[in-house]
């Protein structure tokens, strides 16, 4: 739905990871798109949410958008040809060239008359879905010199490890630093025994074609948060794979999902943990703006040695983050990253578990998290330095700024240095970036593209006030302002932006859902939903200094 006031057009849309206030109706649930139901439904086939289903039955059935208000220019999508150099084939609200448009008006026509391509043709539908993906696969089987590309750019000189997605659509040098799930899970970075996929939204079918051929039988551990008919369904795309297992999260908070987004991968020569914001469905890996950290390649520690903690404190905490799930699937591989050195390892982690937490508790999970890393970590910076959250999705956050984003949430991003107090907190400028709705309209995906940026309508208009915060999606220096973000990266920087005080990539949105609330006068913390993140901080990247650990 299209809303205009002074601050622009926005998108908004049923929320699926972050409105404490929906229903029932609204929260994530299965669409089941079997060859033998095909012509019955135009849902994905994977557990989703309402705002992704309602964007693969728009981008099956696209409506032509007439509001001469917005710009006139005709989207990427359509403007790039599939024999462009460089550019690969686009997929849009349409798929018709400009050409063809003329041609087929009559066409589209029907199209809005019926809103339901799939009652008109069903089989076209099943088989157009089915050569999509297929497309989006096959474009991304690298060829020998790329994949030493990718194992150059992993092992050369980035110290952040620190990456966005490759996009298909966009200029090939803005890819040239970019990875792929195939890139990530190539045997060029080991000779894998198993792993681990944490994720919101999963399609196994195509999870398991993403790991090289003599990978896909090894065992892999699927930990979800899906129940009654979700979980089932995911259960049954694993029927075909013996190899398959599963953990589910225990959501006891109403309105939680397990949203972190993470891989651990054992090899014969070490583990791996990736860290990222992406669903493991084809539509996440293509076309949107999307984040990973890499950690290197963790070495095993020497028979019956321990240690192996890092500067950062990750060992420990990635092992208590793993042990908050109370899952013995889970025990395996904490016993495995007590078996390996993450000396090496650079960044806080930074992770989200539901909950009530009270006392010390209250510091492990959270914005509190945040805050105490911030207070022990970052060095004092001027009031005048900005605060920047980009996210993908808005939650409830009450009818005024005071409620929560700019007391509590903002007193965490604002901990820099133990003389924070010296000044207001009100007097830090705060930054939103959240794309409008001419940004999705002339995004690469076209207007499916607001299926992944979910905004319900009864929580936008409980906050109007948000608006004044917000600014809209660009991203020129990487390429990326027509692939719609995906990617959660909050961080504060100099008022010229040159240098950055911290940086942070992960799973949460902006929402209490994810970062958690205070109650209780303050005494207790309560966090909704599982997320999980990194922290850049300058102290843990600089050689030479001594850095002290946080415990």
């Amino acid at each position: 739905m299209l809303r205009e006031d002074a601050h622009g057009k926005w998108t908004v849309s049923s929320s699926d990871e972050s409105a404490e206030e929906n229903s029932d109706s609204e929260k994530p649930c299965t669409s089941s798109l079997s060859d033998a139901a095909c012509g019955s439904t135009s849902g994905p086939q994977y557990p989703c949410s309402e705002a992704r289903k309602a964007a693969h039955k728009r981008k099956a059935s696209p409506v032509k958008f007439t509001d001469t208000s917005l710009s006139a220019e005709a989207p990427p999508a359509v403007k790039q040809r599939p024999g462009q150099e460089g550019s690969g084939w686009c997929l849009s609200s349409s798929d018709e060239e400009p050409e063809d448009e003329q041609k087929h008006a009559h066409k589209e026509t029907v199209k809005e008359e019926k809103h339901d391509v799939s009652e008109e043709h069903p089989s076209n539908l099943c088989k157009d879905d089915k050569l999509s993906e297929n497309l989006k696969e096959e474009e991304y089987d690298v060829t020998p010199s790329e994949a030493q590309d990718t194992w150059d750019l992993v092992t050369g000189g980035n110290p952040f490890r620190f990456f966005l997605t490759k996009v298909r659509g966009i200029e090939r040098n803005y890819n040239s630093g970019a990875l792929h799930i195939k890139d990530i899970l190539s045997p060029l970075f080991g000779t894998l025994i198993s792993s681990a996929q944490f994720n919101y939204c999963i399609d196994v079918g195509w999870l398991v074609r993403q790991y090289p051929q003599e990978f896909r039988k090894k065992p892999l551990l699927i930990v979800h948060g899906e129940r009654r008919e979700s979980k089932a369904e995911l259960i049954a795309q694993a029927r075909p794979y013996e190899n398959i297992s599963f953990c589910q999260a225990k959501l006891d908070i109403a309105f939680g999902t397990h949203h972190t987004k993470m891989m651990l991968l054992l090899y014969e020569e070490g583990l791996r943990v990736v860290i990222h914001t992406s669903n493991l469905i084809a539509d996440d890996w293509h076309q949107k703006t999307q984040g990973i950290w890499l950690s290197p390649l963790y070495p095993r520690l020497p028979e019956g040695a321990s240690g192996g903690e890092s500067a950062t404190n990750f060992k420990s905490d990635l092992i208590s983050y793993l042990a908050a799930y109370n899952s013995p699937a889970l025990k395996e591989w904490i016993d495995l990253i007590q078996e390996h050195d993450l000396s090496e390892t650079r960044v806080f982690l930074l992770g989200s578990t539901p909950g009530r937490y009270q006392g010390s508790d209250k510091e492990k999970w959270g914005h509190l998290r945040l805050r105490k890393l911030l207070k022990e970590y970052a060095v004092p910076i001027a009031e005048s330095w900005p605060l920047v959250g980009q996210f993908s999705s808005i939650g409830s956050m009450g009818a005024d700024g005071s409620k929560w984003l700019c007391s509590e949430f903002q007193d965490s991003l604002v901990a820099a240095g133990s003389s924070v107090t010296a000044f207001r907190k009100c007097d830090v400028p705060i930054h939103l970036v959240y794309p409008t709705v001419n940004n999705v309209r002339l995004s690469l995906e076209g207007y499916p593209a607001g299926g992944s940026l979910p905004y319900s309508i009864q929580t936008a208009q409980k906050q109007l006030w948000l608006h004044s915060y917000f600014h809209k999606w660009s991203a020129e220096v990487t390429g990326r302002t027509h692939a719609m973000p995906h990617i959660k990266t909050y961080m504060r920087l100099s008022p010229d932006f040159q240098k950055i005080a911290w940086f942070l990539v992960t799973s949460a949105n902006l929402s209490k859902a994810a970062w958690g609330a205070l109650e209780k006068n303050g005494s207790q913390l309560m966090i909704r939903s599982y997320e999980l993140g990194v922290l850049f901080l300058p102290s843990a990247f600089l050689l030479g200094i001594p850095f002290q650990r946080l415990r």
